[in-house]
């Protein structure tokens, strides 16, 4: 791999590029596996699903693989319009490589694009936060605001109504109850949660959260152990559940949806929320099918997301990222 010292003059896009790749390090993924890498060749990037990191058994369909490469490639992408940057995306190349996922191409200069900069200026305070949420009610128009903004990326986004929290929380539950019988699960569970030292990734138990009542129960990072974080006081009573969905699960689909999971955690990070993914209701068949008739069979769902406002101020605990020179290649 060419370090940055070897490396010949290069234009002002494959920098930009670059950058670009850089902030997607960022990103939100399933486990924090952050399951893509980068290819720099001239003025495009590609982005390619790093296979190595699937997780077998929790997602034996790569449904949150290419959520999570989605999510990368929109934080480029946002970084680049952020910067003045024009590009042109091409979304699961036909006859490329297996695991090529997109290239993305700079085609010239234009003012910085000003929504953008609001999302890259989210990115690094954008952290998943399992932690209750106050009493304190997601206003309506964010709400919208977030829907449009999801829809913008190609994919939709349902409000959780009142009368339909029983039916997450028991296929929520149902899920988690489930996995945690897969021994196949637990083992996978724990490479994730015990990483080896400066490996810049997973969940660590430091990042976890204590198990506590919540309307809609979170992915016990750390069965058996002591995580690092309180679940805190509130009982998530202010948090808005939605649902992120699609019309199929095709891999260019579930790549858009990953767009939108990006643009709806950043745009809600900016608005002061806190985020939260869930996964697990969709990672078991029975939960998954659940959430489809939820949609009332409009859709297929990728992800459920907790939005809300944090019941405390303490700040989390970075999450591990891994370094730029094990996941950006630059060929001369």
């Amino acid at each position: 791999m060419t370090t940055r010292n070897d490396r010949p003059a290069r234009s002002d896009a494959a920098e930009a590029l670059e950058a670009a790749a850089r902030v997607s390090l960022h990103a939100p993924s399933v486990f924090n596996t952050q399951p893509w890498r980068w290819r720099l060749t001239g003025d495009t990037l590609a982005l390619y699903a790093d296979s190595s990191r699937a997780l077998r058994a929790t997602d034996p369909d790569g449904r949150l693989l290419l959520l999570s490469c989605g999510a990368a490639l929109h934080h480029a992408r946002v970084a680049l319009a952020a910067a003045g940057w024009t590009a042109h995306v091409v979304r699961r190349p036909e006859g490329g490589e297996p695991d090529l996922l997109a290239l993305v191409t700079v085609t010239g200069r234009q003012a910085p694009d000003p929504e953008a900069g609001r999302l890259v200026e989210a990115v690094p305070r954008r952290r998943t936060d399992r932690r209750a949420y106050s009493e304190r009610g997601v206003p309506e128009q964010t709400l919208n605001e977030l829907r449009r903004t999801v829809e913008g990326e190609g994919a939709y986004l349902h409000v959780v109504r009142r009368d339909q929290m029983p039916m997450l929380a028991t296929s929520t539950a149902h899920a988690a109850n489930a996995e945690l019988q897969d021994s196949a699960y637990r083992e996978e569970l724990q490479q994730w949660t015990h990483r080896p030292q400066g490996s810049g990734d997973g969940v660590p138990a430091a990042t976890a959260v204590r198990q506590g009542p919540r309307r809609v129960p979170v992915r016990d990072y750390a069965p058996g152990e002591t995580p690092g974080l309180p679940v805190g006081d509130g009982f998530d009573l202010g948090a808005a559940y939605v649902v992120l969905f699609g019309l199929t699960e095709g891999p260019e689909d579930l790549l858009r949806g990953g767009e939108a999971l990006s643009a709806l955690l950043l745009g809600a990070t900016a608005e002061g929320l806190a985020t939260a993914p869930l996964s697990d209701t969709i990672e078991v068949e029975w939960p998954r099918r659940l959430l489809t008739d939820l949609l009332a069979g409009v859709g297929v769902p990728y992800v459920v997301v907790r939005l809300g406002y944090g019941d405390t101020t303490e700040p989390l605990p970075p999450a591990p990222r891994r370094r730029a020179e094990d996941v950006i290649e630059v060929q001369p």
